[in-house]
């Protein structure tokens, strides 16, 4: 009871803004405190009210993803975090006054004479709920962290569930091919500019057994018709063997630091870890150019593969490999160390699998199939997982 004593005690908030008309109707763009603002927001999250299938839902918003908030959280943490898009409110008539010679909003939690709302219901939040949840995390010390937001008052709630939808269903997501290639104007070291390099020297180079297999973007390069992997792919594979976490190994690269070497244990988990701390990538790139080149030269047929059934060279055969490159790696040598392409050809010779047999028509689209051959080879070549 205390608590709600406090928050709906009198408060109001002043926001220098300036006013934007457009065809909607006007809105006012400012800037505020990330922690005021998760003072006087709410997301009106969309429900199913009772049980029977004509019950109306209500709300406008997605619920709240804890695993996308607890990422944002890691980034708003980071030394370049940014929100550079505005988050989108609502608020009631009563609740805005704008002064026009001033340039300012006041918003409040007063609506007449003794009638007050909670605070935290001044402003419903039509886009950007995960960033203002993520921000709970901001650590204490952190630079001060402003977002800018477009406040929309009394605005009816057709209008607000149409802003919504524009917002999050009408917009093109970014391939994250796009994101990882972008990588390469990064001035820093990070396990991300690191997983595309290698993409790159492996997509470039004339003997690689990937030489224009990766469309870098994400959607197939023009002029090329042998593209089988999306960079996305392959560099989202090649991280889980040298990072646990490549959000934060960026951020101390960034801080003129360098993220902890593996131990023992840890580096037969993530086998490429302290090559990347050593700045070998040029040795994980070798790695990986004799092991696939080994797949190749086992299965040519399977691996040459471009047609609707081809599975080895595709997302699900490129996964199952890379799942069993840790234990194939391991069969070798410690982490660290080198192999070569006749030795992995050697492993490789024990399986009975044949290339005829490595067709989606054993191995299924999605996580089915490649769990099945990651299985198939790990048995044929009797490794440990």
């Amino acid at each position: 009871m205390k608590q709600q004593s406090i928050l709906n005690d009198p408060y109001s908030i002043t926001l220098p803004c300036i006013r934007v008309s457009q065809p909607i109707g006007d809105f006012y763009v400012a800037s505020i405190d990330s922690a005021l603002l998760r003072e006087i927001t709410f997301s009106d999250v969309r429900e199913l009210r009772g049980g029977r299938e004509m019950d109306e839902y209500l709300g406008i918003q997605r619920e709240v993803n804890p695993k996308r908030v607890k990422e944002i959280g890691k980034y708003v943490n980071t030394i370049d975090a940014c929100f550079p898009t505005a988050v989108i409110l609502a608020v009631p008539g009563i609740c805005a006054t704008y002064n026009e010679d001033a340039k300012s909003l006041t918003l409040t939690n007063v609506l007449e004479g003794e009638i007050r709302i909670d605070r935290t219901q001044i402003a419903r939040v039509l886009d950007g709920q995960h960033r203002i949840e993520g921000l709970q995390h901001l650590h204490n010390g952190h630079p001060k962290f402003e977002v800018n937001v477009s406040i929309f008052i009394e605005m009816d709630i057709e209008s607000q569930a149409y802003i919504f939808s524009v917002v999050n269903l009408a917009q093109t997501k970014v391939s994250k091919s796009l994101v990882y290639d972008l990588f390469e104007y990064s001035k820093s070291r990070s396990p991300q500019k690191t997983a595309h390099t290698i993409a790159v020297a492996l997509d470039r180079a004339d003997a690689s057994p990937f030489n224009k297999r990766i469309k870098r973007l994400g959607v197939a390069t023009q002029g090329r018709f042998t593209e089988t992997l999306t960079q996305a792919t392959f560099v989202e594979s090649l991280l889980r063997y040298m990072t646990s976490d490549a959000t934060t190994d960026r951020d101390l690269y960034l801080r003129n630091s360098k993220p902890a070497r593996a131990d023992s244990d840890e580096a037969r988990k993530l086998i490429f870890r302290n090559m990347f701390i050593e700045e070998r990538d040029m040795d994980i790139a070798d790695i990986l150019f004799n092991y696939f080149s080994a797949v190749r030269e086992r299965w040519p047929v399977a691996w040459a593969g471009l047609g609707d059934g081809a599975v080895l060279n595709k997302t699900n055969g490129f996964r199952a490999l890379m799942r069993l490159l840790r234990p194939a790696y391991l069969h070798f040598v410690a982490p660290g160390e080198l192999v070569s392409q006749a030795q992995f050809l050697a492993l490789f010779s024990r399986a009975k699998l044949k290339d005829e047999e490595i067709t989606t028509e054993t191995y299924k689209p999605g996580t089915s199939g490649e769990t099945l051959l990651y299985h198939t080879l790990l048995g044929q070549l009797r490794l440990d997982a």
